[in-house]
């Protein structure tokens, strides 16, 4: 008698670990052939039907509708038709594996089967019934691991079984490289048999000869994507700038536990404030150097936001405070973003500050700036609203604590006195660190900001 097959449940692909027995296909004694459906499962992105890799009489079922199983957990048990009475599809099975035919269908996930579940009753007789022996199953093999292991990437379910795995693996196959011919791309016996028969075309060696040169363009052979099935038209590597960005913000978003808040502000006042120093000559500080400068005196007043945490060897962590304020400002480069910080710009008029964000600007975009201009901010400030856009929940440009954001500032109705006016309205957007501060810290911030931009000549004495 030979040992039960235990089959784990097989990976569902797109990261998903667990799924919903939704209801058994089959019962305890019937009869099943390979790729028969024996299950529906749901999981958090579709409902699926699993088939069985293996052929022969159902002795278990591990798990009852409604419950949760995990992946690589027991699934059914089955025991060989030859430990009962010998079953023609399973016969047929097992000599289609022998001669290598191309009729069964491979893969897990496969819509609809074409075994039908046959319940073994015993014969009716005066025989006594004999009580069945509890048998242990057997531990899942190696190849069960590996079926377990192996599907095609972004077919949901779709498991390549041992027997195909194995002729690729003897005639040198990559099974990642092909397209499956069956329902939903699974890949079938013939695919592999298929790859096999098409030789390989060896190179030969040849004289080259003189021609005149002749101008070609290059061709481009486009792989298909797995997931997607469509043409890949590039692959471009995420390196320099962009990969310290990335990496800067996956830390961020992994490390930091974020809020935000926002607010409008009638920026009215401060528009007028420009215009009227625009018109008694002279050079005018822009928008971003005034804002920058209330910003400088909001940090003063709220010095939580201008922190930094640090964590120690063994987990302590601590606040790190200030004695100044660098503050930083994200500039668009033909590089990616960067962003470069004033130094000490708590000591600098909004004309001061103003003339160092050029220089910043202009040295970061040249390539030139050095790793102090562009790693010692303490707070951000960015001015998004130069794409054109109102608001944005921003990353917060780690290690720091805050980055506050500046939308476009555009005409909208607004209640002045009383009256309804159509005033220069901007959103400013404050994310922070939940660590260092809670809301009321962080709102008393942004409407200090707010405040400042909307009666500006209260802060603006030294510029």
């Amino acid at each position: 008698m030979s040992e039960p097959r235990v089959f784990l449940l097989p990976d569902l692909g797109e990261g998903l670990t667990e799924a919903e027995l939704v209801a058994w296909h089959v019962s305890v004694g019937d009869t099943i052939v390979v790729d028969q459906p024996i299950a529906e499962v749901e999981t958090a992105k579709s409902a699926v039907e699993v088939p069985s890799p293996y052929a022969g009489i159902v002795s278990e079922l591990h798990g009852k509708p409604g419950e949760t199983l995990d992946v690589g957990r027991p699934l059914i048990t089955v025991r060989a038709a030859d430990d009962a009475a010998p079953d023609a599809a399973a016969e047929t099975y097992r000599e289609e594996e022998k001669a290598g035919s191309g009729n069964v269908l491979i893969g897990y996930g496969t819509p609809g089967g074409h075994g039908v579940a046959r319940r073994t009753r015993a014969p009716k007789s005066s025989v006594a019934v004999v009580e069945p022996v509890e048998t242990k199953p057997a531990e899942p093999t190696e190849d069960d691991l590996s079926l377990l292991r192996t599907r095609v990437p972004g077919r949901l379910g779709a498991v390549i079984s041992p027997l195909v795995r194995r002729m690729a693996r003897e005639h040198g196959v990559d099974l990642g490289g092909l397209q499956g011919s069956g329902d939903s791309g699974l890949i079938m016996r013939r695919d592999v048999e298929a790859a096999i028969s098409t030789p390989a075309v060896e190179p030969v060696e040849t004289k080259p000869v003189e021609t005149t040169p002749v101008e070609t363009e290059p061709v481009e052979t486009k792989t298909a994507d797995p997931r997607t099935g469509l043409a890949v038209s590039a692959r471009t590597p995420v390196r320099g700038v962009r990969k310290a960005v990335a990496a800067n913000m996956t830390r961020s978003r992994s490390e930091i536990p974020e809020a935000t808040v926002w607010v409008d502000v009638d920026a009215t006042a401060l528009m007028e404030l420009r215009e009227g120093l625009k018109a008694n000559g002279g050079e005018v500080p822009g928008l971003l150097a005034f804002i920058a400068r209330f910003v400088t005196a909001g940090l003063k007043k709220y010095p939580e936001l201008n922190t930094r945490i640090e964590t120690a060897e063994d987990g302590s962590q601590e606040i790190v405070s200030f004695d100044g304020i660098n503050l930083g400002f994200a500039a668009q480069t033909e590089r990616g973003l960067v962003v470069p910080s004033v130094r000490g710009a708590e000591k600098l008029s909004a004309r001061e500050l103003d003339a160092e964000i050029r220089r910043l600007t202009q040295v970061a975009r040249d390539g030139k700036a050095t790793p102090s201009e562009l790693g010692s901010g303490t707070f951000t400030l960015n001015n998004y609203g130069v794409f054109g856009v109102d608001g944005s929940a921003a990353i917060i440009n780690h290690p720091e604590v805050g980055i506050l954001g500046v939308g476009r500032i555009i005409d909208k109705p607004w209640v002045v006195n009383g009256e309804l006016a159509v005033r220069k309205v901007t959103e400013l957007t404050l994310t922070f660190d939940h660590r260092v501060c809670d809301g009321g810290t962080a709102g008393g911030f942004l409407r200090f900001v707010a405040d400042a931009i909307e009666n500006p000549t209260s802060l603006l004495a030294d510029i």
